[in-house]
């Protein structure tokens, strides 16, 4: 379909008013009462070599402070690449982790904790970063300072294994 002049006259209007192609489209229909598809409208828009303006777009929101790291552990001579399946050495000696050879269906890497009380669990690292620990009892809570040096340890062996 043909448009006159002063019918691309108004569409170029309305693109430097900003109209978007949905709303060149109504505008067409409800003014002009020419029906076009979106993609003929488009079509026209660069056939007129017009230039839409992009919308800004929405301000990022503001990004949460991270928390503060712990203090890393201090390095010990024995600071060499820790191999699947051995156990992370523990920076105060109290919880250790140790990293599967074989990760559990569903997680990035998994592996199993010894906490300072004697009490071990397993643990899963998923895709999107979330940590699941299983001791097997629901009750079982272990204290926050092993928690605390678990997530170091656990930091630290995978880290050695490129994690």
């Amino acid at each position: 379909m043909a448009l006159t002049d002063e019918q691309k006259a108004a569409v170029a209007q309305w693109v430097v008013e900003g109209d978007g192609l949905s709303e060149i489209q109504k505008r067409l229909s409800a003014e002009f009462d020419i029906s076009m598809t979106y993609m003929d409208v488009r079509f026209l828009v660069i056939d007129l070599d017009l230039t839409l303006k992009e919308e800004a777009p929405p301000a990022p929101e503001p990004e949460p402070e991270p928390p503060p790291q712990p203090e890393p552990a201090p390095e010990t001579a024995a600071s060499e690449p820790v191999p699947a399946g051995t156990e992370a050495p523990a920076a105060g000696g109290n919880v250790s982790v140790e990293v599967d050879r074989v990760v559990k269906p569903g997680a990035v890497v998994s592996g199993s904790a010894t906490f300072s009380d004697g009490r071990q669990a397993t643990w899963m690292l998923d895709q999107l970063g979330r940590l699941a620990l299983d001791a097997g009892d629901t009750d079982y809570r272990p204290s926050e300072e092993d928690v605390a040096e678990f997530q170091i340890v656990l930091r630290d062996a995978l880290q050695k294994q490129g994690f």
